[in-house]
């Protein structure tokens, strides 16, 4: 049985038709632009095949509610052209098949919940650090909406008194995303996270930040796993950083098997980058 999946970025869209076991047959992968632009492109692409169903997981902030008259919405995101469009509205008129919706960081939760790393457990998060930040939450193999979503990367942080940059995040000056996302890396040395490897301070810093994230993750959410995402985490000195640092802000406040392996419970992706595009895979087949 075909399915189709859109993990739809603020920097690319990818399209992809595969079935219920997680195999991929076919992939694209479209720069986001506008829904002028991108919508044609997306469409045509599945009307090629005879899928069933779509899911599809998207930036945000979006409307998961279906009792909402703006349910399948991307409703306040400052990406341009974006605010309050109907992606899945959009899709429902194009393919007349079911339909599921969520966000990005949901969908690759549910890609390790389903398919990868996190399929021994019940309670998880997913985190993505790249231009921007973003979290994805299943409790009780559950994934997590509630009032509309969560939005993790924008916790707010103690900032380390020796940083003086203010931040990139619009909303707050000292949030995770403005100040750990790669922007904020590039905002503070004045050139690209990816040229600054060898640099040990700045790893230090951002391993800093991440930790504290972690730390108040870990004391709300309860996760028996968190996986680290996204292009920022391809610089992969910060993991034994981040599971020290977090293991210190702890502080033997909690004692449990997971933290007494921190190897095996702050870890990276298990498929290969395919966790969003799996997880969307799931949400169609759920859909049905």
């Amino acid at each position: 049985m075909l399915l189709g999946a859109l993990e739809a970025g603020g920097t690319k869209m990818v399209c992809a038709v595969g079935d219920e076991t997680g195999t991929i047959y076919d992939r694209i992968s479209i720069p986001t632009s506008t829904p002028e632009k991108n919508m044609p492109e997306l469409t045509a692409y599945f009307q090629q095949y005879d899928i069933k169903a779509l899911g599809i997981g998207t930036f945000g902030p979006a409307d998961l509610h279906p009792a909402s008259p703006t349910y399948g919405c991307i409703t306040t995101t400052p990406k341009p052209g974006w605010q309050n469009f109907n992606l899945m509205g959009e899709f429902q008129k194009a393919l007349h098949i079911p339909i599921g919706f969520d966000t990005d960081v949901n969908a690759a939760v549910l890609g390790e919940a389903v398919f990868g790393c996190m399929k021994d457990i019940s309670t998880g998060i997913y985190i993505t650090i790249g231009t921007g930040v973003g979290v994805g939450v299943m409790v009780n193999r559950q994934l997590l909406h509630g009032m509309l979503h969560p939005e993790g990367g924008h916790i707010l942080l103690a900032r380390n008194p020796a940083d003086s940059y203010k931040g990139f995040c619009p909303y707050h000056e000292n949030c995770l995303e403005g100040l750990a996302a790669g922007p904020a890396i590039e905002g503070r040395y004045g050139q690209k996270a990816v040229t600054l490897k060898d640099i040990p301070e700045v790893w230090e810093l951002e391993a800093e930040y991440i930790a504290k994230a972690l730390v108040n993750y870990i004391l709300v959410l309860s996760p028996e796993r968190i996986v680290l995402g996204g292009g920022v985490m391809h610089q992969e000195q910060l993991f034994p950083l981040i599971r020290q640092k977090t293991t210190a802000y702890l502080n033997g406040y909690l004692t449990t098997k997971q933290l007494e392996d921190m190897n095996n419970y702050i870890v990276p992706p298990s498929l290969n980058d395919n966790q969003g595009i799996l997880g969307c895979l799931q949400l169609a087949l759920d859909a049905l």
